[in-house]
């Protein structure tokens, strides 16, 4: 294993809703544009590409479906259209009662140290933001724009 694979940025939070709803809202457009971006060219589906947009920033990425496994798991290819693409898996565990345990992992940054700090500085921070807002929707039905003011 080489060091550029045991670099990664990791997120976890407890969602209080069922394993199938927290999935859903992670590969629905109607859904997952509540809480992340505001826009996209179609749901996740395995094998295929979209496009994701952020139309306040004038930013989108387009990401590549590697393996979709109902209400278990989530990978993609990040940025695969530049030069710095990374990989990231949603893993969702049922807690019964209690929830949904969400897991988000980026790994694959092959750029030099410095640049790879800054990536996974903001990964982290920026997947963190993205499960709390999903947290707060699919709990509660609020709608906090947190990753439209981020910038």
């Amino acid at each position: 294993m080489s060091l550029d694979d045991q670099i990664v940025a990791k997120i976890e939070l407890l969602i209080r809703r069922p394993v199938a709803q927290v999935f859903d809202a992670f590969v629905n457009p109607d859904v997952i544009t509540k809480f992340w971006f505001n826009r996209t060219s179609g749901p996740l589906v395995a094998d295929k590409s979209v496009t994701w947009y952020w139309d306040l920033y004038g930013a989108s990425t387009t990401v590549r479906v590697l393996a979709l496994e109902l209400d278990r798991r989530i990978c993609i290819e990040w940025d695969v259209d530049s030069d710095s693409r990374s990989r990231i898996e949603w893993t969702f565990e049922d807690r019964a009662s209690d929830g949904t345990y969400v897991s988000i992992v980026n790994s694959g940054f092959d750029r030099d140290a410095d640049d790879v700090i800054d990536r996974v500085v903001d990964s982290a921070g920026g997947f963190a933001l993205v499960l709390a807002a999903a947290k707060a929707y699919l709990e509660h039905g609020v709608a906090l724009n947190i990753v439209a003011d981020r910038f």
